[in-house]
């Protein structure tokens, strides 16, 4: 008599017990990696493009803005950072760039539901002198300003935030959540 090779009912609830319990335990971390990494990129982008602006000022020996601009040529005015930004040479501090001056441009942040990057100030947007020192418009004196970068979910734990000082110094940091834990003041 032949005997018929294949797996019995046991061996097979076995195989979907093990395989269920390593997707438990690797689909959080997958989410966790792809949310942090995402975060970091568009945190790292504003950074990475505000030193730009202030070297840009600073070798060319006059004022280069950053502004929130929603159409990629013009400061829309809002402090909807998430909505995308442009750099450009702006000698008066006006934050009109010229046509075809734009130096960088970020879009929107992508997503069903896309993070959130508000300043703690009405701020929308900032001019670095040949000095490299910030400045709002014409010149008027920057507020120290943090610029929180929220996922739609506004977990604490995804929660990146940057600063923008006077003297143009730029910090970033990932909020660590004590029990009491106000992001990045």
């Amino acid at each position: 008599m032949k005997r018929h090779s294949g797996y019995t009912l046991t061996e097979m609830l076995v195989v979907v017990a093990i395989v269920a319990i390593l997707l438990g335990i690797a689909v959080p971390s997958y989410r966790y990696i792809t949310n942090a990494s995402r975060m970091s990129s568009e945190i790292n982008g504003l950074l990475g493009d505000l030193m730009y602006a202030r070297a840009e000022a600073i070798k060319e020996g006059q004022s280069v803005s950053l502004c929130v601009s929603s159409d990629g040529v013009t400061c829309s005015g809002s402090t909807a950072w998430a909505n995308g930004w442009i750099v450009f040479p702006d000698p008066p501090a006006s934050f009109t760039p010229a046509a075809g001056a734009v130096l960088r441009q970020q879009t929107a942040f992508t997503g069903a539901t896309p993070d959130t990057l508000t300043p703690n100030n009405p701020i929308f947007g900032v001019s670095f002198n040949r000095d490299g020192f910030a400045q709002g418009p014409a010149g008027a004196a920057f507020p120290t300003t943090i610029l929180t970068l929220h996922d739609p979910t506004a977990n604490v734990a995804w929660t990146k935030c940057m600063q923008i000082s006077l003297v143009g110094m730029l910090q970033t940091e990932t909020a660590v959540p004590p029990l009491n834990f106000a992001p990045c003041t």
